[in-house]
């Protein structure tokens, strides 16, 4: 007689039996879909690994790349402006990510709290619609918001409650260019952080919450002992990924940069494109082909050390 349990068992042996071919036309209908996909990954980020070739070449105008093997590493490592834009690509963007993370924690915290399901909905769809507005316009509205002159609302309101006599140049001023810089990305990119929390939190077992509740546990102590626990995966997961975007940071700071705060500004995306289009000579491709190469090295470093840290944390990394 046949024993029935192990009927699925064998079926999925037998299946990992059929020759590749036959798989492949078996599953047609899913590699049809994932197709698009390995064709953009191969086009947009693959195929361009191939210019990496060029930091180790001389490549000025149209004209042949001449090799110079680590010439252009050489250059970079001498040039005061690229190890400035190094340090702030690192503080800037860490800081950055570090206060993302915590602020999309205690709005996603804040918003799990709340009991009414339309007025979570509302405080969710306002939250979120920043995310949506382009960088320029964000830039636009807040060079507006923190203009210097009685027009800026910020510098209206100082004003007019004695706190300063005259305007403050908040994105031109080297001391508070940068915390603008981490208010503007609060307002902008939390909301749209919280969702991956928010679905984290909706997961966790309300039974958990219940038997704490009934051993005398007040929020708080479900907040420790449960809550975060059960965060503390998503926030490690969601640090490791966004570290691999750290030394990309460009668009949010080409945008708000001026020349009056370059020197806490300038990141290495922003000093590529000055090298290379802004420098008033004509531009070594070369040169800037390897600094974008150690940008990446480098965010892979990272990524690497802080999967490691997860097996040390966690027992599992994600890498």
């Amino acid at each position: 007689m046949i024993n029935k349990k192990k009927a699925p068992a064998a079926k999925a042996a037998g299946e990992n039996k059929r020759p590749l071919l036959v798989s492949l036309y078996y599953y047609r209908g899913f590699y049809l879909m994932f197709l698009p996909v390995i064709i953009f990954a191969v086009i947009f980020h693959y195929l361009p690994m191939i210019g990496i070739r060029y930091a180790f070449f001389s490549y000025k105008g149209i004209k042949d790349p001449v090799f110079v093997g680590l010439a252009n590493f050489r250059k970079l490592v001498n040039m005061p402006g690229f190890w400035s834009a190094f340090g702030n690509t690192i503080s800037l963007s860490v800081f950055k990510l570090l206060l993302n993370t915590f602020m999309a924690v205690v709005l996603s915290l804040m918003l799990n709290e709340l009991r009414s399901v339309n007025f979570k909905k509302v405080s969710q769809t306002i939250v979120y619609l920043p995310h949506f507005m382009s960088w320029v316009v964000t830039a636009s509205v807040f060079t507006l918001i923190l203009s210097p002159t009685n027009a800026g609302l910020v510098n209206s309101v100082l004003i007019n409650l004695g706190f300063t006599k005259e305007g403050i140049y908040f994105l031109g001023n080297q001391n508070w260019w940068r915390p603008m810089y981490y208010v503007i990305n609060v307002w902008k990119d939390t909301g749209w952080g919280t969702i991956i929390f928010m679905a984290t939190l909706s997961g966790i077992n309300p039974e958990l919450y219940e038997a704490a509740s009934m051993d005398g546990a007040g929020r708080w102590n479900c907040l420790r002992y449960i809550t975060m626990p059960s965060l503390s995966n998503t926030i490690i997961t969601v640090l490791i990924l966004n570290l691999a975007k750290v030394m990309n940071l460009f668009e949010s700071v080409f945008v708000l940069q001026n020349d009056a705060v370059v020197r806490q500004a300038d990141v290495l995306q922003t000093y590529i494109y000055t090298q290379t289009f802004n420098s008033g000579a004509l531009p070594d491709y070369g040169y800037t082909t390897a600094v974008g190469l150690i940008s990446s090295l480098v965010g892979c470093f990272l990524v690497l050390v802080c999967n490691r840290a997860s097996f040390k944390v966690r027992g599992k990394g994600i890498v």
